[in-house]
This record gives structure tokens, C-alpha cells and sequence, in this order.
């Protein structure tokens, strides 16, 4: 995909497209072609966004902590997505939460309340669903050229702790948008993930994908979840020493994942295995380091690292990695890697 072309320019008249959860429910599919997803990325409707959530956080942090907790438990009576997301003990967001933030006006029920459409109206929740769309153009942009040079080698995503690694088949919609024939190969999304609900709801929102008239029909793409501790990488160097073996294609992508809640010691690990086995692109996002960002995280109980992009380099670089490209969306910075 060209990088002047935005998703947002897209339009698909189509109905939405649901897949099921584990527990049952049916949640629209993120298509980032569609306007119902598409957040616009032109350099005046992002600054307009940035600066509304700027405004948002200004008025939250007016007010006394114990009013804000007050309200939020208020809220939270009204709201699941407000349970789902402050109401457990983990230190992360799990997948399919993730995935309901980043639905906005398309909230189906049971998730439907006025306060949980309040909740995903938000500036805050509008970012998360650019980072996906940022990830998933960097990713397609990083992969066009390989894809045009090998027409017939196998690809492989890998998504690192990616839940329903949407990002990865955004990627492949923005292919097959920008040029049909460079999917024409066998396809296959890894998920890596300590979770299983997140990768349960993606391999059915895939299949959604491709069926007659979807945005993926007609390709070969399969779809495996493999439990993965990013801690200890030798699982993901296995895989990736099988994938070279057959003179595949390979991108790697962690949205929302490693770059973001891994440690020093685990990010640099998984870049080395990456480089070693010679993965062409790695895209990922980053926790923005904006001190702003930063009072919002102290006062979560989610272990995020602000690294913001100055602190992530080194990183990547140690790696054997640098940042060829990046995208900003306030809350993270999305990076496209390249060999050092």
C-alpha cells in the first residue's frame, strides 16, 4: 500500500461483518477500509483528535482523586466495558476487552448501554482504534515490496501476544485493497499468546472474513494460536526456523503487546530471535512517554512501560533493529523495524 494512501479514503457499503466471543457474543469485525471503522489520519483531523483528548485528560486531572474514584464506580455500575476494563486484578487489558474498546459506535449488546456508547465515544478509545489502523498500514506498507519481488513465497504474520490479531488481517485487506495478486500465495497468521479467548474470537473473525463476498474471500490463510511466554523466546525461534525452511515471507507485529508491557531484557530477546531469523518487517506499537500519559497509567493498575520512541530505539537497536518509520496516535507511537 502506497504511503500517501489512506484507509480512511475507503468506502464500503457492505454490511457489517460479527463473529462470535467465546462466551457467544457476536462483536463486529474491524475493517479499517470500512467508515465505520476508519478513523481519519489526514494531519488535520489527527491534530483535531489530539487535541480533544489533550482536553479530556486536562479536565479529569482537575478533579480530586477521590471524586475521580467515585465516579468511576458510578460508571462502572452502568457500563461492562468499564468492568471489563477496571473491575479485574490483571495487569493488562486482555484481548477481547481490547478488541471492545476499539469498536465505537458499533457496540453491540450486551455492551450497548449509554454509558459503555459514553465510554467508546471518547477521544481515549478513538486512539486505540488508529493504533490498530496505523499498525496494520505499516505492516501492509513494510510488506508490499517483498510480496511484489517473491509473487510466489509462502507468508507468514506472526503476532506477538496479539489477542484476535486484527492488526495482522487489517494488513492483509490493505493488500489485497491496494493489489489482489499479491495474496495469491498460502497464508499463514501465528498467534502468540498466553491467552485463548483473544485468539478464539480471531480465528472466528477470519473465517467471517472469508466468506463469499467478504473482504478476504477466495484466500488461503490459516489460522494457529500457540501459547507463548515472551519471556522466554525459544518457542518463537522454533517456529521461526520452521517458517524459513519453507522460503516463506515473514512479518512480525505486537500491537498492544511486547513493545508496550514487556520488559528491556524481553523486547531486545525477541527482536534478536526476529533478526536472526531473518524476518524482513517487525511493526509494533509504543506506550507514548508524554507525561501525561504517564500520570493516566500511575494511576492504572496496568503495567505499562512509556518508553515513547527515544527510549525504544536503543532497544531495537540492541536488537539489531531501527525505526524506519513511525506513526503517532498520542497514547503510543506505531513503528515499522527494519534491519540494522
Amino acid at each position: 500500500m502506497p504511503p500517501n494512501e489512506s484507509p480512511s479514503a475507503y468506502h464500503s457499503p457492505r454490511s457489517l461483518i460479527f463473529a462470535s466471543t467465546r462466551d457467544g457474543v457476536a462483536l463486529p469485525v474491524i475493517d479499517v477500509t470500512d467508515p465505520r471503522f476508519a478513523v481519519p489520519d489526514d494531519a488535520d483531523s489527527l491534530a483535531r483528535l489530539f487535541a480533544q483528548s489533550t482536553v479530556e485528560e486536562r479536565r479529569n486531572r482537575r478533579l480530586p482523586n477521590f471524586i475521580m474514584r467515585f465516579l468511576l464506580r458510578r460508571a462502572m455500575k452502568q457500563s461492562l466495558i468499564l468492568r471489563a476494563l477496571f473491575g479485574g486484578e490483571a495487569p493488562f487489558v486482555d484481548g477481547v476487552t481490547t478488541y471492545l474498546l476499539k469498536l465505537g459506535t458499533e457496540l453491540p449488546a450486551p455492551y450497548d448501554s449509554p454509558m459503555d456508547k459514553r465510554v467508546a465515544a471518547s477521544p481515549h478509545l478513538t486512539l486505540l482504534r488508529l493504533r490498530t489502523q496505523q499498525v496494520a498500514k505499516l505492516l501492509a506498507d513494510g510488506l508490499a515490496p517483498q510480496l511484489l519481488k517473491a509473487k510466489s513465497a509462502p507468508l507468514h504474520l506472526v503476532n506477538i501476544a496479539g489477542g484476535p490479531a486484527i492488526d495482522s488481517m487489517n494488513a492483509l485487506i490493505l493488500l489485497r485493497r491496494h493489489d489482489g495478486d499479491l495474496l495469491r500465495r498460502p497464508i499463514v497468521i501465528h498467534v502468540l499468546d498466553r491467552d485463548d479467548a483473544g485468539p478464539f474470537f480471531g480465528g472466528n473473525a477470519l473465517a467471517a472474513l472469508m466468506h463469499d463476498g467478504a473482504p478476504l474471500a477466495g484466500l488461503k490463510i490459516d489460522f494457529r494460536h500457540r501459547h507463548y511466554d515472551w519471556n522466554t523466546p525459544e518457542l518463537l525461534g522454533a517456529l521461526l526456523g520452521e517458517v524459513n525452511a519453507s522460503g516463506a515471507i515473514v512479518a512480525a507485529s505486537s500491537e498492544g503487546g511486547l513493545f508496550e508491557y514487556g520488559s528491556d531484557d524481553a523486547v531486545v530477546k525477541n527482536l534478536t530471535v526476529l533478526r536472526t531469523h531473518r524476518v524482513g518487517v517487525v511493526v509494533g506499537s509504543v506506550t507514548s512517554a508524554d507525561a501525561g500519559h504517564r500520570r493516566r497509567i500511575t494511576a492504572t493498575r496496568f503495567k505499562l512501560h512509556p518508553r515513547g520512541l527515544d527510549g525504544f530505539a536503543p532497544l531495537a537497536g540492541r536488537g539489531g533493529w531501527h525505526i524506519a518509520r513511525s506513526e503517532p496516535a498520542q497514547i503510543s507511537d506505531q513503528a515499522l523495524l527494519a534491519p540494522a
